[in-house]
């Protein structure tokens, strides 16, 4: 009799050992350590721009808050993919905030809250998909893909995110922001405060990640090294027009070109053959410079 109840006692707690949920264990960080116990919840929540409400400069000043909380999370665990977020929350502190908080920086104050609100959210709209296995566009694809590599160097991931984030992400915002030529000087005193605290970038990556990314930075911008591309056989059409018109040039142009359905499919193609062309650029300059 004892036996018995014994044994249907031990039966009862095997199927409740058996049926009982099992805790999923926390995520691994990308070539880092696994998060704790919340983390990822809050980078999935932080990441996901439904959630933003009010005017634009409101909702701008919550995402970059929230970029702030996903890029020193990311980074604590050395999680390759905040090798991108460590700069752009950089500058976004020390650079762009300051213009937007300033009533008298802009021409235009609601377009500049807007264009920078947009830009953000597409790199977290990005970022939400690819914590929760949702649509990511193929220029996040392909950093995110880098930042997998673990033997690759930082500069070389990074670069990759802030191409996207530029020559991508920032012409589609200068269109769905209905950017006119008016709006020029506004633009280019967003990206000029952003390549003036280029610093903080380049600093942040060599002691958080080790990466040096002056010599690809600098290509971005002035582009320096562009012979040496071209001796490697990568120079494109694209690739040429932006060292010769100045890259923020043709991405602004691109921007209010998406905006005209005459033009908009050759914008298209533009866009998608300048952050080919710049990527492939960024992996001779890496393999040759040994970054």
């Amino acid at each position: 009799m004892i036996g018995r109840m014994l044994l249907l006692v031990l039966t009862a707690l095997c199927a409740t050992i058996l049926t009982a949920p099992v805790a999923a264990a926390a995520p691994e960080a990308v070539c880092g350590t696994a998060f704790g116990a919340g983390e990822y919840a809050d980078l999935v929540a932080w990441s996901d721009t439904a959630t933003l409400a009010g005017p634009p400069l409101e909702r701008l000043e919550t995402a970059v808050e929230r970029h702030h909380r996903i890029s020193e999370t990311l980074v604590r665990h050395g999680d390759r993919r905040g090798v991108f977020t460590l700069g752009l929350d950089a500058v976004e502190q020390r650079a762009v905030m300051p213009l937007q908080r300033d009533p008298a920086a802009f021409a235009d104050p609601d377009w500049a809250h807007r264009i920078s609100l947009d830009l953000l959210s597409r790199f977290l709209d990005n970022l939400h998909g690819e914590l929760t296995g949702g649509p990511v566009d193929p220029q996040w694809a392909h950093y995110f893909a880098l930042t997998r590599q673990c033997e690759l160097s930082a500069a070389r991931v990074a670069m990759a995110g802030y191409n996207a984030h530029l020559a991508v992400d920032l012409a589609y915002a200068v269109a769905a922001t209905g950017a006119t030529v008016a709006n020029a000087g506004d633009h280019f005193l967003i990206v000029d405060a952003i390549a003036r605290h280029g610093s903080l970038i380049v600093d942040g990556t060599r002691e958080v990640y080790g990466g040096d990314l002056g010599p690809l930075w600098r290509f971005y911008f002035v582009g320096e090294g562009l012979d040496r591309v071209l001796g490697a056989g990568v120079g494109s059409g694209a690739l040429l027009r932006a060292a010769d018109a100045g890259a923020n040039v043709l991405i602004f142009g691109n921007g209010l070109a998406l905006q005209d359905p005459a033009t908009a499919p050759a914008a298209r193609a533009e866009i998608d053959a300048l952050w080919r062309a710049d990527d492939a650029a960024f992996e001779v300059l890496a393999r040759l410079g040994g970054l």
